[in-house]
C-alpha cells in the first residue's frame, strides 16, 4: 500500500478519511500533520490507525502521496515549508482553489506529478462530486493510481484546470445553498402533521424528481415552470435570484488564479 500524508488536518481531510473508512479502506498508511494539537487528536480519536503529528513535517512530505488540506491564504506558506524535504517522487495533490498547477510546481522546484481535486462535502457518505485534474505530463500510471483511490468520494469527473474554480462554487459551496431550505421544509412539513421520516422521504423524493424533470423531461424552462400553477414563493424569487448573483459572482472572481 502507498503511503499517504496530509498536510492539515481539518474538515476536508476528515471528509476523506471518512470516505476511506466508509469503504473499508485500511488507514494505517496515513498520516496527517497539522500545528493544531486538539485538531490532531480529534481525527486520531475517530480514525485510531492514523499518524499524527504536530510538531514535524517530515513522515507527511516524505509519503508516495501527499495531500495539501490547506485553505489558500496559507498555501504559500505551506509550499515554501515543503519544498526543501518533500519526496521529489511524490504524487502531490492539491485541495485548493486558486494556486495552479503550474504556480505549485515552480514554487516546489519542478515535481512532475501534480494533481488538483476539488472536493464536496457529500463525500463524506462516498456521494460527492470531486473534480480533478492533472499535470498534463503526469505518469499515466501516477494518474490511475489517484483515480482509484478517490473512487470511495463518489463522482470524480476529470475536468479542464481552468474549471476547478466554477465546480468549487457549484459543487462544492452548493450544498449550503439548499441545506437551510431543505431544513426550514423538514421543520414545516413536521408541523403539518408530518413525522420525521415521512418529511425526509418525501423531500429527498421531490428534490430528485425535481432536478431530473428540470434537466431531463426534454421540456424548456418555462415548459417545467408551467406544471406547478401555484407558486408560493413567486414574489421573491427574483429577490432570491439577485442573491446569487450579489454572493456568487464576487467570490468566484476572488478564487479565480
Amino acid at each position: 500500500m502507498k503511503t499517504i500524508g496530509f498536510i492539515g488536518g481539518g474538515r476536508v481531510t476528515r471528509i476523506f478519511l471518512q470516505a476511506f473508512s466508509n469503504a473499508g479502506m485500511a488507514l494505517d498508511h496515513i498520516s496527517v500533520y497539522d500545528p493544531n494539537r486538539e485538531v490532531l487528536d480529534a481525527l486520531k480519536h475517530k480514525f485510531p490507525s492514523i499518524s499524527i503529528n504536530s510538531i514535524a513535517l517530515q513522515e507527511v512530505i516524505t509519503a508516495d502521496l501527499v495531500f495539501l488540506a490547506v485553505h489558500p491564504p496559507v498555501m504559500m506558506e505551506t509550499l515554501a515549508n515543503i519544498k526543501a524535504g518533500i519526496n521529489p517522487a511524490a504524487t502531490v495533490v492539491s485541495l485548493a482553489p486558486k494556486f495552479t498547477i503550474e504556480k505549485i510546481r515552480a514554487i516546489l522546484g519542478g515535481i512532475r506529478n501534480i494533481a488538483r481535486i476539488n472536493p464536496s462535502a457529500s463525500s463524506y457518505i462516498n456521494k460527492g462530486v470531486n473534480p480533478v485534474c492533472f499535470a498534463p505530463d503526469i505518469a499515466e500510471d501516477r494518474k490511475a493510481e489517484l483515480l482509484d483511490l478517490i473512487k470511495p468520494l463518489g463522482y470524480s469527473p476529470e475536468v479542464d484546470e481552468p474549471k476547478i474554480e466554477a465546480y468549487a462554487m457549484i459543487s462544492a459551496m452548493g450544498h449550503t445553498y439548499f441545506w437551510f431550505q431543505l431544513q426550514k421544509l423538514k421543520e414545516l412539513a413536521i408541523s403539518f402533521g408530518m413525522n420525521h421520516d415521512e418529511a425526509e422521504t418525501v423531500i429527498s423524493e421531490m428534490m430528485h424528481g425535481t432536478v431530473e424533470t428540470l434537466f431531463h423531461s426534454g421540456l424548456t424552462y418555462p415548459e417545467v415552470i408551467d406544471l406547478v400553477p401555484i407558486k408560493p414563493l413567486g414574489p421573491v424569487e427574483s429577490t432570491i435570484s439577485g442573491f446569487y448573483d450579489d454572493h456568487l459572482i464576487p467570490l468566484y472572481n476572488k478564487i479565480k488564479p
